[in-house]
C-alpha cells in the first residue's frame, strides 16, 4: 500500500486497538465496511487486522491511558544503552535496579488500567506485560512497537539479541522510522570506501584503480569479521546485569536465612515459655483442686453449723415458752 494508505490504515487501527477486547471483532467489521465504500484495498487491510492477545491489549491500554509510564521506561532504556556503549558496569548495575523498580510500578499501573476496564490481570498476564515492558527498555524497535498502541503479542528482548517483531505490531509500516530496529548491519567504513562503485564515472572509480581494489576486497573476504562491538558491549552489559541479579539473589537468600535463624530462636523461646506455662497451669490446676476440696469441706461444715444453730434456736424458743408458763402459774 502507498504511504498515505498506510497512515490511513494506522489511523483506523489506532481506534480499533483502543477499544475493549470484547468489542474488537465487531468494531473491525464495522470499520472495514465503512472503508469499503471508499477504498477496497484499505477495507481488506482493515479486515485483516489481527485481534491482540490479552497481555498485548493490556500494554496497549497502558500506552493509550498512561503514555508517560512507557516514556519513562523508554528513557531508562536509552540511558542503559548509553551505559552499555561506555562499558560502565557501575551505572548498569544502578540502572538495573532502577529498571526493576520502574517495571514493578508499571505493571501495577497496567493492572489498575485493566481493572478500570472491567478485567482482572492474572499473574501469568502480569508476567507477560512485565516481559514486554522489559523488552521496551532493551530494544528500540520493541519500544516503537509498544508505544504505538497497536501491539499484537508480547515481546521479549535480553539486551543482546534484538526483539522478534515479526507479526508483533499492526501496521508496522507506520512505525516511526527513527526508532525502528536496524535490519542490516552496515559494513565497516573502510570496507565501504574500498568497495567498487557500480555507477559509471563515479569518484570511486576515478581514484581507486581496479588492480588495487580487487586485492583489498579479497582481503576483506578472507579475513574473519570480528565480533560486532555493540553485540560485545550488550553481552558485557547483560553479564553485569546477571551478576547484579546474582548478588541481589544472594543478599535476599542471606536475609531470608537470617530471618529463619531469628524465627528458629523465637520458636525455641516460645517452646520453653510453653513448657513453663504448662508447669504453671498444672500447679494452678492442683491448687484449684485443693481449693475445691477445701470449699466442699467448709460448705459441709457450714451446713452443719446452720443445722446446729437452727436446733439451738428451737431449744431457746421452747425454753422461753416454759419460762413464761411457769411465771404464769406463780402469779
Amino acid at each position: 500500500m502507498a504511504n498515505m494508505d498506510q497512515q490511513a490504515l494506522a489511523h483506523i487501527a489506532n481506534g480499533l486497538y483502543a477499544a475493549s477486547l470484547e468489542e474488537f471483532i465487531a468494531a473491525r467489521t464495522a470499520a472495514a465496511k465503512e472503508a469499503a465504500g471508499q477504498d477496497r484495498e484499505l477495507a481488506a487491510a482493515v479486515k485483516g487486522l489481527p485481534k491482540p492477545s490479552v497481555a498485548a491489549w493490556a500494554v496497549n491500554m497502558l500506552a493509550l491511558h498512561q503514555p508517560d509510564v512507557l516514556g519513562g521506561l523508554a528513557d531508562l532504556g536509552s540511558r542503559m544503552r548509553d551505559a552499555q556503549a561506555a562499558l560502565d558496569a557501575a551505572a548498569l548495575r544502578e540502572l538495573g535496579r532502577e529498571r526493576r523498580t520502574q517495571l514493578s510500578a508499571a505493571v501495577d499501573t497496567a493492572r489498575s488500567v485493566v481493572e478500570e476496564r472491567g478485567r482482572t490481570m492474572s499473574e501469568a498476564m502480569a508476567a507477560d506485560v512485565e516481559e514486554t515492558l522489559k523488552a521496551l527498555t532493551a530494544d528500540e524497535g520493541a519500544a516503537a512497537a509498544v508505544r504505538s498502541g497497536r501491539l499484537l503479542k508480547t515481546l521479549s528482548a535480553d539486551g543482546v539479541s534484538a526483539a522478534d517483531l515479526e507479526g508483533a505490531v499492526a501496521v508496522p509500516g507506520a512505525l516511526p522510522t527513527h526508532t525502528a530496529p536496524p535490519r542490516l548491519v552496515p559494513p565497516p567504513a573502510k570496507a565501504r570506501a574500498s568497495a567498487p562503485d557500480k555507477k559509471q564515472g563515479t569518484t570511486t572509480e576515478r581514484t581507486s584503480p581496479p588492480a588495487a581494489t580487487k586485492p583489498r576486497l579479497e582481503a576483506v573476504r578472507q579475513t574473519p569479521r570480528p565480533a560486532s562491538p555493540p553485540a560485545l558491549e550488550r553481552a558485557r552489559a547483560a553479564l553485569a546485569e546477571a551478576q547484579e541479579a546474582e548478588a541481589e539473589a544472594a543478599r535476599t537468600a542471606q536475609e531470608l536465612q537470617d530471618k529463619a535463624d531469628e524465627t528458629r530462636t523465637e520458636v525455641a523461646e516460645l517452646l520453653q515459655e510453653t513448657v513453663d506455662l504448662r508447669a504453671r497451669l498444672k500447679a494452678a490446676e492442683q491448687q484449684l483442686d485443693r481449693s475445691r476440696k477445701s470449699l466442699a469441706a467448709v460448705e459441709a461444715e457450714a451446713k452443719q453449723s446452720v443445722r446446729a444453730a437452727e436446733k439451738a434456736r428451737r431449744t431457746a424458743v421452747l425454753a422461753e415458752e416454759r419460762v413464761l408458763r411457769l411465771r404464769d402459774r406463780e402469779t
